[in-house]
């Protein structure tokens, strides 16, 4: 079992170039691992983990509603963001600027095949995180992703969550806010969800700006330690 994780973080990318790299990472996977099993091979399958920073965007999984965008696409153009339907689960999540967004792309055979410990494990890699910054954040029973003040009139979503697995291959992913514009959030129902507001690590400490590095640092900390990873940081022109 390859327990390297190869880390690129991608800055500033287009989401439709993101998800076209993150494909190809995916598809070279699973290629792999059909080779293996065909020729009975024992060739390593790598992982990656991306982090990258989106520019306006709304991205629709496949048991999305569309209903739940609530503008249209002069109103989209006009807010300078985009739009997209994809192949990950869950309904409707924005991206942008201020937000970290992570993409591991793993052979789960590597580490353990159960998607729903997966899904846990993203979980607690952002639950972990927020609480070194004081907070106290959760899971929400029948609800991905992480929250704050959840049961209470004031839940609130901090950190989104949409993956998509095949042959144990994950790709897409969780989308922390940090100092990320919530206005955005407005022209949607986040996930579908509509009693339920977002929130961001900037306005939880009452801070301007939080360093969005740090984070980034500590996330992979905590990545590290629960999937028992290697990290090997590399550059990359995508």
């Amino acid at each position: 079992m390859n327990k390297k994780v190869i880390l690129q973080d991608l800055g500033s990318k287009d989401y439709k170039e993101t998800w076209d790299y993150q494909e190809a990472l995916f598809k070279g996977i699973v290629d792999l691992k059909i080779k293996n099993r065909r020729e009975q091979a024992n060739l390593e399958t790598p992982n990656y983990f991306l982090y990258v920073e989106h520019p306006h965007v709304y991205t629709l999984g496949k048991s999305g509603d569309i209903n739940n965008l609530l503008v249209n696409e002069a109103q989209l153009k006009e807010k300078e963001a985009t739009f997209y339907k994809i192949n990950r689960g869950g309904d409707i999540t924005y991206h942008g600027p201020g937000q970290i967004v992570g993409y591991p792309i793993l052979d789960l055979d590597n580490f353990f095949t159960d998607i729903h410990k997966y899904l846990r494990f993203l979980e607690e890699i952002v639950i972990l995180t927020l609480s070194e910054y004081g907070l106290k954040a959760e899971r929400s029973d029948g609800e991905t992703g992480v929250w704050l003040d959840v049961g209470t009139p004031f839940a609130r979503k901090i950190c989104a969550l949409g993956v998509r697995a095949s042959r144990w291959v994950t790709m897409h992913g969780f989308a922390l806010n940090i100092n990320t514009d919530l206005g955005y959030f407005d022209l949607m129902i986040p996930c579908g969800i509509k009693d339920k507001a977002v929130t961001s690590l900037n306005v939880e400490l009452g801070k301007k700006e939080v360093d969005t590095e740090e984070v980034k640092q500590k996330l992979l900390q905590h990545f590290k330690t629960l999937f028992k990873a290697e990290l090997i940081k590399q550059k990359t022109e995508v």
